[in-house]
């Protein structure tokens, strides 16, 4: 969430080396770059450093792939500078990342990795027959009452950037909020409903990374703007159709916002390396990637399985075969 973590290494928190019962946690929580406060709370949360640590490696991995194909392809190098600027970029990565740690949280309450949180208490839900039955809910609501108090949100006047992060920062919280769903499960005899167990369940993570770029593609520039109603600055973007054309239009909840446009990416900067060696494709994106310099095309053989056969019993046999393959990459 800071840019940093991510370029950090972790060691395993079973790693030896603690001389006692919850030496490797605090260890962890020393580790990861946190505030004073959160550092805190990771240590009074056992559970919580191999949590954030996993939800940094969500929040990576999804953002790389949503822009695989883009000319900001989400690389490490850049990102804390990225980070202290109001582009596009910045607001998905502020979104991506506090979806990745609600996601987490909730996965690892009913996982059973955290000590303060078990599975969702929801009203309506049997839990006990669900636990019975092996199945726990993911605990959406304790993962997003605890990120709140984690990150310390707090409503600041006139700061346009720090109002724009914490939109963001609730937008991916909202995404995982909207992919949350009810699953039953029917027991009794030959498959019958006369028992019926339900639990809450998140929706996998590359469906709200997928969410999350779309709402980046239609992201709204916002300014700040005085309600004299409530006597504090608002975010307020352009007139939509509809809307008074003397009142600013007011950001939806669900868009993602940001102050200044993005640099373009192609060549290097403290923000990206760049796209020259990038692949592309050459019926696709190899026009944009390369930002107008073109491309290098290169022949490549490469092995494959081919004429695979099942085999009595329970075995696949495969001959290796090769194949041309063309590969284009952006110029310098």
């Amino acid at each position: 969430l800071t840019g940093k973590e991510a370029l950090t290494h972790f060691p395993s928190l079973g790693a030896p080396g603690g001389s006692g019962p919850g030496r490797g946690h605090v260890k962890q929580c020393e580790l990861l770059q946190l505030s004073r406060k959160q550092k805190r709370l990771c240590r009074r949360e056992p559970g919580l450093a191999e949590t954030l640590r996993d939800a940094i490696r969500l929040g990576i991995l999804e953002c790389q792939f949503q822009f695989r194909s883009e000319r900001w392809n989400c690389s490490l190098e850049g990102r804390p500078s990225l980070l202290k600027r109001g582009f596009k970029e910045t607001a998905f990565l502020y979104a991506v990342s506090s979806a990745a740690l609600t996601h987490s949280l909730a996965r690892a309450c009913s996982a059973g990795r955290m000590e303060r949180c078990t599975c969702d208490d929801s009203p309506g839900l049997e839990n006990r027959k669900a636990w019975q039955w092996g199945v726990c809910g993911d605990n959406l609501k304790y993962s997003t009452k605890f990120l709140k108090k984690f990150l310390g949100q707090k409503r600041i006047g006139k700061d346009l950037r720090a109002k724009v992060d914490i939109h963001n920062t609730n937008v991916g919280i909202k995404a995982v909020k909207n992919g949350l769903k009810t699953t039953c499960k029917c027991h009794g005899v030959s498959g019958s409903c006369a028992v019926r167990t339900c639990w809450k369940q998140l929706s996998p993570f590359h469906e709200i990374g997928r969410l999350l770029k779309l709402r980046y593609d239609d992201a709204v520039k916002v300014f700040s703007t005085s309600n004299d109603a409530v006597g504090h600055s608002e975010l307020a973007g352009p007139h939509r159709h509809g809307h008074s054309a003397k009142q600013p239009a007011l950001p939806r909840p669900t868009d993602l916002v940001y102050v200044e446009d993005s640099p373009s990416f192609c060549r290097p900067s403290k923000y990206s390396l760049g796209t020259a060696g990038r692949t592309c494709s050459r019926e696709g994106n190899c026009d944009s990637m390369c930002c107008g310099r073109g491309y290098n095309t290169q022949s490549r053989l490469v092995t494959f399985s081919c004429h695979c056969q099942v085999q009595w019993c329970c075995y696949v046999e495969c001959q290796q075969c090769m194949q041309e393959e063309v590969v284009y990459s952006c110029k310098q």
